[in-house]
């Protein structure tokens, strides 16, 4: 066992967390700019968000379990090259179909190698404290790739879009090497693979988005609409019925007999999407409407940032004093203050104050959620389910960016269409339609204080006490020190 934390077994697992987050920042970024310099439409830009959030999350379970069947080792590089190849495909697509296809295949990558890692950190590492050094320096890599990313994407979009993408080549290829000469693999476990329960789960959210997202443009009576949203319905009852008889189901049904249990998993559905279209939607507003350049609105957005790093440790020591229901109520409101009062904005609204308290607010709130929710799934859980029910819980929580991305949109063009505007390139679009760009961002934004709200509303109704969740704490502490 490696008897140091920082070393170069965990400089290369951190890279894959850098890298997969680095990239869902970086991406949002450079969209405005894809919509100018390659005509994305604005279907085509919620696609490249949604595609690979829809991927990387209806196939992260069936990755850890992969990992588990041929060894992390070998699987975390079989998803890295993928990952790194895609990203490739990326930079060097031609139209937007070429491009969401890869971002696609993108996600899968991600989904098998993502999982893989985080076992490998506490397989390669002793029990004890060097073991949680290397898990807090591989935690850090989400906030140095959320700050970084935002500083990075805005640079590289500033470019040239492609390098978003060709970035992650250079990387990719420094953690496949890395892991080939400084990892150990972990011995493999024999378990069943639920791969018909992920493939329905996945192809059902992807066929309602597809129908949600393109039916504003097709027409809601097209039959390619239609016939997504009942095959998205059709697709979920078989993935219901093969998760009740499935021997090891990605989504086991019985975790949605306790009734707090449910409501938390429907609170972190509706928190995630509420941070994903937040973050989606501000990102066109600063660049479409209030002019901002990649560089600087990627820099404008750090304060959101900043307050989830606020709340989410200001939540972790308050986790064992506050009830849970109150710290989702706070959550609430923050977020719903910053939805509601930022759909009242437009193109000339002023940094500061305005738009740097809404950034704090809404990333506090934010902060609050991801702390508090999570350990509301593990009241009451023995520490051997602790890891898979975090993971069903991130599962989730992935899911609601590309879930909110893809049903906000249509709405947002349906609202600028409405005005006399419409969608697409910003750089040559008149003030009036500006205008009406800039109300459909506003709308959504509105929509999503609203789900807020509601956020707040379920998280009232949960029985947790104070001390529930500090022994979920100690659980969730203890699992990541036990060995694998």
């Amino acid at each position: 066992m490696t008897q140091r934390a920082f070393g170069l077994p965990i400089l290369v697992l951190s890279g894959l967390n850098l890298m997969v987050i680095l990239d869902g920042t970086i991406v949002i970024l450079a969209l405005p700019r894809l919509q100018e310099q390659m005509g994305l439409s604005s279907s085509g830009s919620a696609w490249t968000v949604t595609a690979y959030g829809l991927t990387f999350a209806g196939l992260m379970l069936l990755g850890g379990r992969i990992g588990d069947l041929f060894g992390r080792k070998r699987v975390l590089m079989v998803g890295v090259a993928v990952f790194t190849l895609s990203s490739l495909v990326c930079g060097l697509a031609q139209d937007e179909i070429m491009l969401i296809l890869a971002r696609g295949v993108q996600g899968i990558g991600g989904a098998i190698a993502a999982p893989s890692a985080m076992a490998l950190v506490v397989s390669t590492y002793s029990a004890g404290p060097v073991r949680t050094r290397a898990i807090a320096i591989f935690g850090s890599m989400q906030a140095i790739g959320s700050v970084g990313g935002l500083v990075i994407g805005g640079a590289l979009t500033q470019l040239n879009w492609r390098l978003v993408f060709l970035i992650n080549v250079p990387i990719g290829i420094v953690i496949v090497l890395g892991a080939i000469f400084v990892l150990r693999d972990t011995a493999h476990h024999r378990a069943a693979l639920d791969v018909p329960g992920s493939v329905l789960g996945t192809a059902a959210c992807a066929a309602v988005v597809l129908g949600a997202t393109e039916g504003p443009n097709w027409g809601w009576t097209s039959p390619v609409i239609l016939g997504s949203l009942i095959a998205g319905a059709i697709l979920l009852v078989a993935f219901i019925i093969v998760e009740r008889s499935a021997q090891n189901p990605v989504l086991p049904l019985s975790l949605f007999k306790n009734r707090d249990r449910s409501v938390t998993f429907v609170a972190l559905l509706l928190g995630s999407g509420v941070l994903g279209g937040m973050t989606y939607f501000v990102a066109q507003f600063l660049q479409n409407v209030v002019g901002y350049s990649p560089l600087i609105a990627g820099v404008a957005s750090i304060p959101f940032t900043l307050g989830a790093g606020v709340g989410t440790a200001a939540a972790s020591r308050a986790v064992v004093m506050v009830k849970p229901r109150w710290l989702l109520v706070l959550a609430g409101v923050f977020l719903a203050a910053a939805g509601v009062y930022g759909s009242t904005l437009d193109g000339g609204v002023q940094y500061w104050p305005t738009l740097l308290i809404l950034l704090l607010a809404a990333g506090f709130g934010v902060g609050l959620v991801i702390v508090t929710g999570p350990l509301c799934l593990l009241v009451g859980v023995p520490v051997a389910e602790v890891g898979p029910l975090s993971a069903i819980g991130q599962m989730i929580f992935a899911l609601g960016t590309p879930l909110s991305v893809g049903v906000l949109t249509p709405i947002a063009a349906s609202r600028t269409l409405s005005m006399g505007g419409r969608t697409g390139r910003a750089a040559l679009m008149t003030p009036a339609e500006i205008d009406a760009l800039s109300s459909g961002y506003t709308l959504v934004l509105l929509i999503c204080g609203v789900c807020a709200f509601v956020v707040g509303l379920i998280g009232f109704t949960l029985r947790y006490t104070p001390q529930q969740l500090a022994l979920a704490q100690d659980a969730e502490k203890e699992s990541q020190q036990s060995d694998v």
